[in-house]
């Protein structure tokens, strides 16, 4: 009896053991499992692209590089100079900040490169280098380069000309005043509370529009906040440029539609004081002018989401200055404006 007991209580053991061990292994797997299931959404969010841009180049130092850059090009030099690489370069020499640019910086690193350095040599153990370079190619990449442009000789006749330089446009037309100061950050309360994220060009009511680089509009119409406005992505798909308050009534320049692409120059539309309002077509905002903005964009999570980056454009407004679009007046019934000269981009 004791015997047969005993048999009954090993197999009853062995069962138990058997159960335990079967259901420990499944835990393992699932958690397992599940551990690498976290890991690959842990690696998709975690996507190694930069999520955030503190631009503060100054007005200066953008003209200095970009007259170098556009210089040796244009004299065929040897030496060919690459503004972004400069303005990289003397980034990670001033954590970033070009509060403390001094020119004295710039001539001694031309001098290096002149000597018979190279950028790669100099910045192969630099630390944060790649980050500003990755960063400010996002802002100004589509700044300089080849293109043509239209040209009126004595007799009034229009040709194509061939150049390097700069080919981004100040957003305001040739001939139009207008005023501004870094107000970036600043505080709004319509809505719900938040830092203004663009710049304010103040001007008069119809002023034309211009758009700062080629690109694709990707949105067009009413924003309670900005009223009339107009989103135009780049076509490397890295700067969304943002241009809100447009003029009541008649916002947009003639033939402007989204989906469509303009060129760096045209007109787009005319400034206003329209938005801060539910209802479209509704002049809410005090002082006439143009909200201009420029978001980065790294990966597609970033746009329209809490991650967006949008950098201070104060001076690169003050930069593009020195660039602006001449425009007439195009349709007389219904006053719209074009660019006077056209432009082709060059690969």
């Amino acid at each position: 009896m004791f015997v047969k007991s005993l048999r009954l209580n090993i197999k009853l053991i062995s069962f138990i053991i058997s159960i335990l061990l079967v259901m420990i292994l499944s835990i393992v797997i699932f958690y397992s499992f599940a551990e690498g299931s976290d890991n690959e959404e842990t690696s998709s969010d975690k996507k190694d692209y930069i999520k955030w841009v503190d631009f503060n180049i100054t007005s200066e130092a953008l003209k200095l590089t970009s007259k170098l850059d556009i210089d040796s090009h244009n004299n065929n030099s040897e030496l060919k100079y690459n503004w972004i690489e400069l303005l990289a370069y003397l980034a990670s020499q001033n954590g970033g900040n070009f509060k403390n640019f001094k020119k004295s910086q710039l001539d001694e690193l031309v001098k290096r490169l002149e000597n018979g350095e190279t950028m790669s040599d100099m910045t192969s153990n630099v630390k944060f280098y790649d980050y500003y370079y990755e960063a400010y190619s996002a802002v100004l990449s589509g700044f300089i380069g080849n293109y043509s442009i239209e040209t009126s000789n004595k007799n009034g006749e229009k040709t194509f000309e061939e150049r390097y330089g700069l080919k981004a446009f100040l957003p305001i037309a040739k001939n139009y005043n207008f005023s501004h100061y870094d107000d970036f950050g600043n505080s709004r309360s319509y809505g719900f509370k938040r830092v203004h994220l663009g710049n304010d060009l103040m001007g008069s009511i119809g002023t034309p529009i211009i758009a700062v680089e080629s690109g694709i509009i990707e949105h067009l119409g009413w924003n309670q906040y900005g009223g009339w406005r107009i989103g135009i992505r780049s076509f490397d798909t890295k700067r969304y440029y943002y241009y809100a308050h447009l003029r009541k009534n008649h916002p947009y320049a003639e033939g402007i539609e989204e989906g469509m692409t303009v060129k760096a120059g045209d007109v787009i539309g005319y400034l206003g004081m329209t938005g801060y309002s539910v209802k479209e077509n509704v002049n809410n905002i005090n002082v006439p002018h143009l909200h201009f903005g420029m978001q980065l964009i790294f990966d597609e999570s970033q746009v329209d989401s809490p991650n967006e980056i949008w950098i201070d454009v104060y001076q690169i407004i003050e930069f593009l200055k020195q660039n602006r679009s001449e425009v007439y007046v195009s349709n007389e019934e219904t006053k719209d404006y074009s660019r006077k000269f056209d432009i082709m981009e060059n690969e």
